[in-house]
């Protein structure tokens, strides 16, 4: 017989499970949509899919610079809390390595209140990148998804480059299919890695970041997450008081440039700016210490020359690239949710696949910012 959680009617709402069956179902799998924007956009392909509404615009909106804003992690208040994990009591919870990441079913997303998300916050921050199964997160109105979940956790960011759903600015699109891509993607390079924190030009750049895919080829298209605070505590302790004197310089330029080459949509929406922020950051809920440095936005250390800050960059980039045992690949599932914590955590999109044979790659991305990066001396 099946049988199914009792309804919480405590303070707290937790993960809900669904009811089990006796009956053995096939998991759910992409299949990687056979889509041609020049020829299928706005066609009987878009009227069918059931994400029509999240398809990528490009528009000539343009946006004043942000300004700043006073940003309080979520995750404080979990603190409080005799049991914060007490949202994960009805779900199935998998590290993904001993340190590092985590793997979540049995629950909703949608059914946390505050609190639960507050405990949310904290997990993040602790595992530094966290995936749900089965959710019904992206059934939810584009309205909810952001003003009610995104906005919960920090300012929303509109990006200054990228594709987004009419009239949802607030979304970042990930992109690709037969005939165009509107990702920040290079073609003249060995490999399509390319380990990043977003927008970290951003004098506030994003906290807890939220990731779902509408569609997807069957196999491939993973995304690969480093644990910048793992990489950081190997690191000697004489480097580690070294690079806590440094600053580096972020900036957006380059990203803006390569649109206003007629790449992704063409579109820059705000000037580009560049931020100075700590090669090494802190996290305000958990207290650790991460490195806070992106091959893709970071430029050059402050104070050093160029030979020398080079040098130390460049071995951060290839400390973070070839640390597998700090790193972890999630393979993307139908309704997966993937939740990382920008702040301590860097990524790569894995672009394996081929679009005109294995199919279209179609996700949003919610990117609430969070503080200023600081770095709290011990």
């Amino acid at each position: 017989m099946s049988t199914i959680t009792q309804t919480i009617t405590e303070p707290l709402r937790t993960l809900q499970l669904r009811s089990e069956s006796p009956e053995k179902t096939e998991k759910p799998a992409f299949k990687g949509t056979k889509y041609d924007h020049d020829k299928d956009a706005g066609g009987a392909k878009d009227s069918e899919y059931p994400y029509a509404w999240a398809l990528p615009t490009f528009n000539n909106t343009t946006y004043p610079p942000l300004t700043p804003y006073e940003h309080k992690d979520p995750g404080l208040e979990a603190l409080k809390h005799e049991n914060p994990r007490e949202f994960l009591q009805n779900a199935q919870v998998s590290d993904l390595t001993p340190r590092f990441g985590a793997d979540v079913s049995g629950g909703q997303l949608t059914q946390l209140n505050a609190r639960g998300r507050q405990q949310l916050a904290k997990f993040v921050a602790e595992r530094g990148i966290v995936v749900f199964r089965d959710q019904d997160f992206q059934d939810q109105s584009p309205e909810w998804m952001l003003q009610d979940w995104g906005s919960f956790f920090g300012r929303l960011h509109i990006h200054p480059t990228s594709a987004h759903p009419l009239n949802h600015p607030e979304f970042h699109l990930v992109y690709r299919d037969m005939s165009k891509t509107f990702n920040y993607e290079f073609t003249d390079r060995f490999t399509s890695s390319v380990w990043h924190s977003d927008v970290t030009y951003e004098e506030q750049p994003p906290g807890l970041t939220t990731l779902f895919l509408f569609d997807s080829p069957a196999s491939g298209g993973d995304t690969a997450y480093v644990s910048q605070v793992e990489a950081y505590k190997r690191l000697s302790p004489s480097f580690r008081a070294y690079l806590e004197t440094l600053e580096v310089v972020h900036s957006g330029v380059e990203q803006a440039n390569f649109s206003r080459a007629g790449n992704r949509g063409g579109t820059v929406r705000r000037d580009p700016v560049e931020n100075v922020h700590p090669l090494v950051r802190t996290h305000p809920v958990t207290g650790e210490k991460a490195l806070f440095v992106n091959k893709q936005f970071s430029r050059r250390i402050v104070g050093l020359k160029q030979e020398e800050s080079d040098a130390t960059l460049n071995l951060l980039y290839d400390h973070l690239a070839k640390g597998v045992d700090f790193q972890v690949r999630v393979k993307w599932t139908p309704r997966a949710v993937v939740l990382w914590d920008n702040r301590i955590t860097a990524h790569s999109a894995i672009v394996d696949f081929d679009s005109a044979q294995d199919g279209r790659r179609h996700g949003a991305r919610i990117t609430p910012q969070a503080e200023r990066p600081f770095l709290k001396q011990d």
